[in-house]
């Protein structure tokens, strides 16, 4: 049997840490960052995390479940 390809699109958009969580980078920081509040353009710098319902179906797209 072949091995398992992992999915392109998502081992661009997420990364898994050390401990196993999911984490991506939040959309919205590529242009038309003027008319945004800087509150706004701060908390799309931090990094999210995979809820732990949607984990599972993640790791599998990424070969690691």
């Amino acid at each position: 049997m072949p091995k398992m390809k992992t999915h392109s699109g998502s081992k661009k958009r997420f990364r898994v840490t050390g401990s196993g969580h999911v984490k991506f980078k939040r959309a919205g920081m590529r242009h038309i960052l003027t008319k945004m509040s800087t509150k706004r353009k701060r908390n799309l710098r931090k990094a999210g995390a995979i809820k732990k319902c949607d984990m599972y179906h993640v790791k599998r797209l990424l070969v690691l479940a």
